[in-house]
């Protein structure tokens, strides 16, 4: 009879398994490209939320149902909240969503003291924070990057961290303060010796009647964890079982993502496996984009020690949950046609209300700037390839009158920006700018204007247009490599693109993140199976080692709508072949979709060294912005092709 129980349950994994898209089987970190530190992670019912630490941008709560595809769904802390403050590494620090007595709570730290902000549904609208009281017993305050954990029983806990030495666990009550209940854990990270560094960001779970302690060592990395059979203060009831992450795997020293720390807490699936998501930056040339939002398995060994997967370079096995439509996690095409904001953009420091609007004119954003600064309105910068568009209204009257486009580093100091302005003469220009260095040419669009950045790499071209469908180029390219590799333990920010005015108020028309009709580049999937990239030459690569049944995702394909009038006709795929060749299939979200809007056949074009274009018509009319899968087919087990640009042609 148990015999027959376990083949039953084997074949209903087997079945709920093989339900899924082979496009969301697996999963390539990041799931959430860009700046996401310090994260945590919650499970309520069948629904996952994340949030973290924002600085000085304002904070995002992200939801999903399956860990790997996310969305954000709010804002917690408005920027018009008056101690938000406005300095690079300032903002709130730390976030952790949960449900408790039936309301949602968003805890968090601002300037070094904690706050918490509920609402009724995770979407909001958010109250305005609370400041938490700090418990008598403790000689510190309750500092940052904190969490909250949930007992079985009911209760909950704010886990402290406060300067190097102090940690904590603070029992709360049901108003959201301490109940006077505290568990001092002093002796975890004693000075002078302090043993783990910072012993920072800690985070708690229950797994098979263990509670579970985890926290990083420093920004530097390292991740440690302990259990105890009761949640208690004292030490020997803790055991301290060491390193957190599998850094014992072969692929450690060529993982792009290195020396994991700052983990959320574990979550446990109905098929008991165990999932966290991390917060890391990537190595070297990338850095700057800041700690991007990783996904690994935890797997207990038999004496209940946890270890994680190492962030390595590899596609992992997803998580055997439904994705329930949810889109990969890249900025999304907004043409402004709600009243209400859409909880991707953030603002960057404190910002009140009057400076936006979403109702001046409907369908279109009126974003005004601050008093001697400019005003931004940006997305996460996460990814190596995409074009931004935007269309603008707009009357420059003075120099310095400026709105359009912009790529900002995170301590704010060096920024790209493509904008409509004016120079001394009164002459109306495009202005397309790295830091000091400037390229003007004559805008002959006037008062309505279209612009357009596109990112190759480290490579940033910027373009204007009269009517968003003939593009004259402004100047020659930037190489903002010092963007890309930037960061600092200041600002603690990612890079930001997104939009901006200064000096006067503009109304923007709409915000495209990867135009179909702009060339995509191959090599920059968000997500793939099988593929790997060739070395570079002139800056860019190819995707290659492309065999049967591999696929490719990129992300948030903008193919046009009735406020962005154009339709594709066509395909163009740029690849080299040195064998019979193969099928590339494009599907819009996923793979076995149903919706397979095209197949090119790549045919020999003599070696890998040489590239030609291949031309398809699409099967059928496409608009709206898609997830695009590019799934490869082809003979035998051998490499089909490599891949070096898409665009479609549209009309």
């Amino acid at each position: 009879m148990k015999k027959t129980l376990s083949i039953i349950c084997l074949l209903l994994t087997l079945s709920f398994y093989y339900g899924q898209s082979a496009s969301f089987k697996t999963y390539m970190n990041p799931v959430i490209p860009g700046d996401h530190p310090d994260c945590t992670v919650t499970q309520i019912g069948k629904d996952f939320y994340t949030t973290g630490s924002s600085f000085n941008i304002t904070p995002t709560i992200y939801h999903s149902t399956d860990l790997v595809h996310w969305e954000a769904i709010a804002r917690p802390v408005s920027a018009a909240w008056t101690d938000f403050g406005d300095k690079p590494g300032g903002g709130c620090w730390g976030g952790h969503v949960v449900l408790f007595n039936g309301k949602y709570w968003d805890y968090f730290s601002r300037s070094n003291t904690m706050y918490f902000v509920t609402a009724k549904k995770p979407e909001g609208p958010w109250s305005v924070p609370t400041k938490v009281n700090n418990p008598s017993q403790l000689t510190y305050t309750l500092g940052y990057d904190n969490s909250i954990f949930i007992d079985d029983n009911g209760k909950w806990y704010l886990v402290v961290k406060n300067q190097q030495p102090n940690n904590g666990i603070v029992e709360l009550g049901n108003d959201g303060q301490p109940t006077g209940t505290v568990y001092n854990l002093k002796w975890l990270n004693p000075a002078p010796a302090l043993p783990f560094s910072w012993a920072e960001g800690p985070v708690m779970w229950k797994y098979n009647g263990y509670y579970y302690y985890s926290f990083a060592r420093d920004l530097a990395g390292g991740q440690k964890v302990m259990k105890s059979k009761t949640l208690t203060a004292d030490q020997s009831e803790w055991e301290m079982l060491g390193d957190f992450f599998n850094d014992k795997d072969p692929m450690v020293s060529a993982s792009l993502f290195a020396i994991p720390n700052h983990a959320s807490n574990a979550v446990v699936l109905k098929d008991n496996t165990s999932w966290v998501l991390h917060p890391l930056y990537a190595k070297g040339e990338w850095k700057g984009q800041g700690r991007q939002g990783l996904l690994n398995q935890v797997r207990y060994d038999s004496k209940g020690k946890p270890t994680a997967d190492y962030p390595v370079n590899k596609y992992f096995t997803a998580p055997l949950l439904p994705s329930s439509g949810i889109p990969w996690m890249v900025p999304k095409s907004d043409f402004f046609d709600s009243k209400k904001l859409n909880p991707e953009w953030s603002f960057l420091g404190y910002t009140t209300d009057d400076l936006y609007s979403l109702i001046d004119r409907p369908g279109y954003l009126r974003l005004s700037p601050k008093k001697d600064k400019m005003n931004t309105l940006t997305k996460n910068d996460g990814e190596h390839n995409y074009s931004l568009i935007t269309k603008i209204e707009f009357d420059a009257k003075v120099k310095n009158d400026e709105a359009g486009l912009l790529i900002l580093r995170g301590d704010e100091k060096s920024k790209v920006k493509l904008c409509s302005s004016i120079n001394d003469a009164g002459e109306k220009k495009v202005i397309f700018s790295f830091d000091s260095t400037k390229y003007e040419t004559k805008n002959t669009a006037g008062k309505t204007i279209w612009l357009k950045i596109i990112r190759i790499n480290h490579k940033i071209l910027g373009f204007f247009s009269v009517d968003g469908n003939i593009w004259d180029q402004v100047g020659q390219s930037f190489e903002i490599s010092t963007i890309d590799s930037y960061s600092d333990f200041v600002s603690f920010t990612g890079t930001r693109q997104g939009l901006y005015v200064q000096n006067r108020p503009a109304f923007f028309d709409l915000y495209i993140y990867r135009d179909a009709y702009t060339q995509i580049l191959a090599e920059c999937p968000a997500n793939q199976f099988g593929t790997t990239i060739t070395e570079k030459k002139d800056g860019i690569s190819s995707l290659t080692d492309i065999q049967n049944n591999d696929w490719a995702l990129y992300a948030g394909v903008e193919f046009g709508s009735k406020e962005y009038v154009k339709k594709p006709a066509s395909i163009n795929v740029t690849a080299s072949c040195a064998s019979d060749g193969g099928i590339v299939e494009f599907w819009l979200d996923s793979i076995d979709s149903k919706n397979k809007i095209a197949e090119c056949k790549i045919t020999t074009t003599g070696n890998l060294d040489t590239y030609k274009t291949f031309t398809t018509k699409l099967l059928k009319p496409v608009t709206g912005r898609h997830d695009l899968y590019l799934r490869f087919k082809g003979a035998g087990s051998g490499s089909l092709f490599n891949l070096q640009w898409l665009v479609f042609v549209g009309k």
